[in-house]
């Protein structure tokens, strides 16, 4: 039990700042004059969580405090993000906009690095405490936990805003980052085993894994139709008459909870089904989903369709939800023993690049083809990336239900 409440604490401690500063950040931005093409460059601030890989592999190779590598890593990391929180805090955020604004960028940067570190040593402790049987659970709970600390802090925390301003906000946010890592003090990691290779070419072992090219493929496939078809929902339902506030509540309340039920359920699910299924499964729900939204565009003078528009959010969360912890599932069995840090992280990486590009390719998808074609490809997208499951599942990299039993 005390596993799973270290990691549940921990996971929802990483979505706390992105949850605030991610959401809250550009209004109040935007509310003291600030530029949108500023607002719009601070994105790059989130640098560190695509870069992470760089930085990993070091946190294989050296403990903080003497066999204590993992948890050495994560409650030092956790406790500078804290701090850097109370030095924000001790400052109005028209002086941070204002004179001090190249320092308040230098100390958001310094936030998501410390954040990332602690995720790749979170994630490898993960890799490290979880049998390959539990790995599926422990996933859901990860996307879960995230999904809760940005809620909290990007739902809740930015609701009381106006009451408790600028400073207690960010104490607040400290506090919680603080009662988050709490369990990890009753649970004790099993001891990391350092392997006294040379460091990068150890690193640079696990391109040189089994079917590494096809691994790779994988990753960058997986989730590229979600990432391409999803940044476009919100312009969408805007030009359907959809409020802000009423997107508020379709996508923050209505779409956490079911990606919540999806991220748990598909956790649960992997271990059910096995690797081959669950992924395979997953994707085509996920086609199946993004195709949901075709034919959300009213006519001109009519009313949304708000029961399409409540299913066809609640069943895309769900699909990406369970989508999502099956491939964090078998981005763990792919790290190499000795180098989970570096390799999770790694793989993490080339998802979260690739679902960037995606990501940025999406508007011209959609004012090239209209929302219903940009959907439509955004599912191909996803049918097509079967192919490279199929292609691991014949080279024998995805163990079946059978298998795990």
């Amino acid at each position: 039990m005390n596993k799973w409440l270290a990691l549940s604490g921990l996971y929802i401690v990483q979505g706390l700042p992105h949850g605030f500063f991610g959401q809250a950040m550009p209004a109040l931005m935007r509310n003291q004059g600030m530029d949108l093409t500023i607002i719009g460059l601070l994105s790059l601030l989130a640098l560190p969580w695509a870069l992470k890989f760089i930085w990993a592999p070091w946190l294989d190779r050296i403990s903080l405090r003497q066999q204590e590598f993992r948890r050495s890593w994560i409650l030092t990391m956790n406790y500078s993000a804290v701090a850097v929180l109370v030095v924000i805090a001790s400052q109005p955020l028209d002086l941070w906009t204002g004179q001090a604004m190249a320092v308040f960028v230098g100390l958001l940067l310094m936030l998501n690095t410390l954040m990332a570190t602690q995720d790749i040593a979170t994630d490898a402790m993960a890799v490290e405490n979880l049998p390959p049987e539990q790995r599926g659970i422990g996933n859901g709970i990860q996307v879960a936990g995230y999904r809760v600390g940005m809620i909290l802090a990007g739902g809740a925390l930015v609701s009381l805003y106006p009451l408790l301003g600028w400073q207690n906000s960010l104490l607040l946010l400290a506090l919680l980052m603080l009662l988050g890592s709490l369990p990890l003090w009753w649970f004790k990691p099993q001891p990391h085993v350092v392997d006294r290779q040379p460091l990068w070419p150890l690193w640079l072992g696990f391109f040189r894994l089994k079917y590494a090219a096809f691994w790779l493929l994988f990753l960058l496939v997986y989730k590229f139709g979600d990432a391409f078809g999803t940044p476009m929902i919100r312009p969408m339902l805007s030009d359907a008459g959809v409020t802000l506030e009423q997107m508020g509540l379709i996508l923050g309340t209505v779409g956490f909870l079911a990606g919540l039920l999806g991220a748990l359920g598909g956790g649960w699910l992997v271990g059910k089904l096995g690797r081959q299924s669950a992924l395979l499964g997953f994707l085509l729900l996920e086609a199946l989903a993004l195709l949901s939204y075709l034919g959300l565009q009213p006519a001109a003078g009519q009313a949304p369709d708000w029961l399409h528009i409540y299913l066809a959010v609640i069943v895309e969360h769900i699909a990406g939800g369970m989508a999502t912890a099956a491939l964090f599932t078998v981005m763990m069995d792919r790290c190499r023993e000795h180098c989970a840090a570096a390799d999770y992280a790694l793989q993490s990486c080339v998802v979260i690049i690739a679902g960037m590009l995606a990501g940025a390719l999406s508007g011209f998808s959609a004012k090239t083809l209209g929302y219903d074609g940009h959907f439509m490809l955004s599912a191909i997208l996803c049918v097509a990336a079967m192919s490279a499951v199929w292609a691991l599942v014949q080279r024998g990299l995805l163990p079946s239900r059978k298998a795990l039993v």
